[in-house]
C-alpha cells in the first residue's frame, strides 16, 4: 500500500550561517560578507484535533532536547521537558520559547490563535553547540509559518545584525549592510580559485554573542573610520583571487577587530605556531575558525585538540 501524502503538512527550512567578514562591526552598519551552510534547521507543522501546541526539538543525532506543550488559544505553558544538560540544565528554554510565540502573535493576531492545535516538530542538521544558527533558523522559519517580518521578530527577540536572517533565506554568499527593519542584501558569488585550501575548525565551544556584543558596545567609541574600513576589507576579501594576499587580508581585519575589542586574536592565543592564517568568525573566543592551509592543516589542529575541521567546499553552499 503506497503511503498516503499528509497534505496538511507544513514545512520551512532555513539555512545555518557564517559571517566571514564585519564580526561586530556589522552592528553598526559596516559592510559583510556572509555565507550560508550547507546544514541547517528544518519546522514541520501539522494540524491536531487537541487545542494545544505540542512542541518538539531534535538534534542533528535525532535526539529530543525540548519538548513543550501550550495550551491554545491562550498560549499558556502547560508542561515542558527538556535536556539535562542544556543551558546548564536551566529550565526556562520553554518559556523563552513561549516569549517568542507571543512576539510572533503580536506580530499576527491570528497566530495559533484557535482551538485547533498542531504538532511542530523543528531539526537541526548541525550540532546546536557549533553557533550555525540555532536560533537564526528557528525565527525565520516562525517568521515564514506565521508570514511575519523575520527583522521585526527578531528585533523583538534576540536582537543582532539580522545577517542571520539574510543566510537563512539565501542559497547565495551575500554582502550585508544592516538597514533597520530592510538590510540592504547583495547576492554574490564568493567562489574563491584558493577556496580548497580554506577550512572551518570549530574551537571546541560555543560562544555567547551577547556577551561578545555587549563587550564591542562598552568599548567601541566613535567607529566611522573603522567602519570605512571593515567595508573595505569587505569588498576586497570578496574580490580577493590570490592566497597569499588573502592572507594578508584577514592578518589586517584581525588586527583592526583586536584593537577595537582589546582581546588578543585566535592566531595569538592558539595557533602562533601554525603555518597559515586564522579568523575568527563571529563572536571572538569560540564558535568556528577560518584557516588557510594545506593537507597539513587537518593533522595540525587535530594535535592540537580541535577534531572538527571541515573543508570550506563541505559546508559552504
Amino acid at each position: 500500500m503506497s503511503k498516503r501524502k499528509n497534505y496538511d503538512l507544513k514545512e520551512f527550512y532555513s539555512n545555518g550561517k557564517l559571517l566571514l567578514t564585519g564580526e561586530y562591526f556589522v552592528l553598526d552598519g559596516a559592510k559583510s560578507l556572509a555565507v550560508p551552510t550547507t546544514c541547517g534547521q528544518g519546522l514541520t507543522v501539522e494540524s491536531i484535533k487537541e487545542p494545544q501546541l505540542v512542541w518538539q526539538s531534535f538534534t542533528n543525532t535525532g535526539e529530543i532536547w525540548l519538548e513543550a506543550i501550550f495550551d491554545l488559544p491562550k498560549l499558556r505553558l502547560f508542561s515542558a521537558d527538556f535536556e539535562a544538560t542544556e543551558d546548564g540544565g536551566n529550565d526556562t528554554l520553554a518559556e523563552n520559547l513561549m516569549q517568542i510565540l507571543k512576539e510572533v502573535r503580536v506580530l499576527n493576531a491570528a497566530f495559533l490563535n484557535s482551538n485547533n492545535g498542531f504538532l511542530v516538530k523543528t531539526n537541526l542538521t548541525f550540532p546546536k553547540n557549533w553557533g550555525l544558527g540555532t536560533s537564526s533558523t528557528l525565527i525565520n522559519n516562525l517568521a515564514n509559518w506565521a508570514k511575519v517580518n523575520p527583522y521585526k521578530l527578531l528585533e523583538k527577540t534576540f536582537g543582532g545584525s539580522g545577517y542571520d536572517l539574510a543566510c537563512a533565506a539565501h542559497n547565495t554568499s551575500i554582502l550585508y549592510t544592516k538597514n533597520g527593519l530592510n538590510p540592504i542584501i547583495e547576492k554574490v558569488d564568493f567562489n574563491p580559485s584558493f577556496k580548497e585550501q580554506l577550512y572551518f575548525v570549530y574551537l571546541n565551544k560555543k560562544q555567547n554573542s551577547r556577551e561578545g556584543i555587549k563587550r564591542f558596545k562598552e568599548l567601541k567609541g566613535n567607529l566611522t573610520s573603522e567602519i570605512k574600513d571593515i567595508s573595505t576589507l569587505t569588498d576586497a576579501f570578496l574580490n580577493c583571487n590570490k592566497l597569499l594576499d588573502f592572507e594578508k587580508l584577514i592578518i589586517e581585519h584581525e588586527q583592526l577587530v583586536s584593537k577595537t575589542i582589546q582581546l588578543k586574536t585566535a592566531q595569538d592565543i592558539y595557533f602562533s605556531d601554525y603555518f597559515g592564517q586564522t579568523k575568527s568568525l563571529g563572536a571572538w573566543g569560540g564558535d568556528f575558525i577560518l584557516a588557510t592551509g594545506n593537507d597539513d592543516t587537518l593533522n595540525y589542529f587535530n594535535k592540537k585538540g580541535f577534531q572538527t575541521v571541515i573543508p570550506y567546499q563541505d559546508l559552504i553552499i
